[in-house]
């Protein structure tokens, strides 16, 4: 009998607790998108380590590598935005199968010049470049389907389990990464990377046909201005993008941790290595227990409370001088970053009307992308001038203070209620 009741009691705490599979078993279509994607991701993480790794044993320069990241938010900036504006003009399926085979060639060509130990930069910087490109446009066609692919009330659900998807290939993709790179060569890694894409293929190819309701606008640069003067008009969907840009600016220390490491804890590469883990190893475990995600009905709130627990947790980091605690404090941010996308997405999506999705997907891919690497300038600057503590913690700060001024000029935001949805898309469709 003690035996049933902890068992009864285990799956009643799971049920409540842990992340909402019911997306994943009532919606066949969105599963086997989750699973394909989430396999393609995990190739696609593996690139992005093998190459840096490539062009440091090329170069034994860290400025290289970063010209790596340069190269990459260029092509993101020049497609990004566009890229939604195509999404929003055809056959979102038919689109991200063209550009998901076009990323897969990509990566072939990277096999084939580790294959044949080309050793040239150029040529490295420009795939990246283009895939960068490429990915502007796949990521908007693909970030639009979902919505289509179950109902609304399912969404927080269905982007807690993206959660868990990315965070699992943000996680397990490096560490395969490394261990391949250092067994098998580089070439592996590449190969592995464009082997994935065949599952993101398959689930796409299963997929019924996704146009644009209302037929879709032409894409060019008015659609992409259409697109910018809706979300300037809708104080609730511009917050979403104004938040975030406050957390990952002036929040994000990704570009201290090398010299945290060394200074901060006395360790090397293998610290390194455990601090980017951390954010996202702390963003698993959010979405894995994520289940109560589905309840809030205050989803603005919800993003305000996520970000100011995200710039505290970075605040604590800042002046903490013990690995464990150090860690626990990047996991605690990572989980809090998990809760701010899943209801920033969520909100984004049911406010949009689906016309506009794909280029309010475009601004969204640009934000969450370009984000992080303005915070690496920032974070780096005034580390430079004040002092790694000074950066961390000063940055954690201005993030608190910054979503607190955000709410405060928008008080709509922390008021929406995502159980009047239909009301509220209804107020929106008039600019504030």
């Amino acid at each position: 009998m003690q035996q049933r009741g902890r068992r009864a009691r285990v799956v009643g705490f799971l049920g409540r607790h842990a992340a909402d599979i019911t997306p994943l078993r009532e919606f066949p279509a969105y599963r086997r998108l989750w699973g394909g994607l989430t396999v393609s991701m995990v190739g696609n993480q593996m690139t992005s380590v093998a190459v840096p790794i490539q062009v440091y044993d090329q170069t034994h320069s860290s400025l290289y590598v970063g010209l790596v990241g340069l190269a990459g938010l260029i092509g993101l900036l020049a497609f990004g935005l566009y890229g939604g504006a195509i999404a929003d003009s055809m056959d979102r399926r038919r689109l991200a199968l063209f550009t998901s085979s076009v990323l897969a060639l990509l990566s072939a060509a990277l096999v084939a010049q580790a294959a044949l130990g080309l050793h040239s930069l150029p040529l490295l910087y420009g795939i990246v470049l283009l895939q960068a490109a490429v990915f502007g446009v796949d990521n908007p066609a693909r970030s639009a389907m979902i919505p289509r692919l179950l109902p609304s009330a399912r969404l927080p659900a269905a982007y807690a389990l993206a959660q868990v998807g990315q965070n699992v290939a943000l996680t397990g993709g490096p560490l395969a990464a490394g261990a391949l790179i250092a067994t098998s060569g580089l070439s592996t890694a590449y190969l592995v990377d464009t082997l994935s894409f065949a599952a993101a293929l398959y689930a796409m190819w299963r997929l019924p046909a996704i146009p644009p309701e209302g037929g879709g606008a032409k894409a060019g640069w008015k659609s992409v201005a259409e697109g910018l003067r809706f979300l300037a008009g809708r104080k609730i969907l511009l917050m979403t993008f104004l938040v975030d840009i406050n957390a990952m600016v002036f929040g994000m220390p990704r570009a201290l941790f090398p010299a945290i490491a060394q200074k901060f804890y006395g360790g090397g590469a293998t610290v390194v290595g455990i601090l980017y883990a951390a954010i996202a190893m702390g963003a698993l475990l959010g979405a894995t227990f994520g289940g109560w995600l589905g309840r809030v009905r205050r989803q603005g709130l919800a993003v305000i409370v996520a970000i100011l627990a995200w710039g505290a947790a970075i605040t604590g980091f800042g002046f903490t001088r013990v690995l464990w605690l150090g860690v626990l404090l990047l996991a605690a941010a990572g989980a809090a970053d998990m809760v701010s996308a899943v209801f920033r997405n969520t909100i984004l999506q049911t406010a949009t009307p689906d016309a506009l999705r794909g280029r309010l997907s475009g601004v969204f891919i640009v934000v969450v992308a370009g984000g992080p690497r303005l915070g690496d300038v920032e974070s780096g600057g005034i580390a430079a001038a004040a002092g790694l503590t000074a950066s961390v913690a000063s940055g954690g700060l201005l993030c608190i203070l910054g979503v607190l001024l955000l709410a405060a000029a928008v008080p709509a935001f922390a008021r929406y209620d995502a159980s009047e949805v239909a009301t509220t898309r209804r107020s929106e469709t008039s600019p504030a």
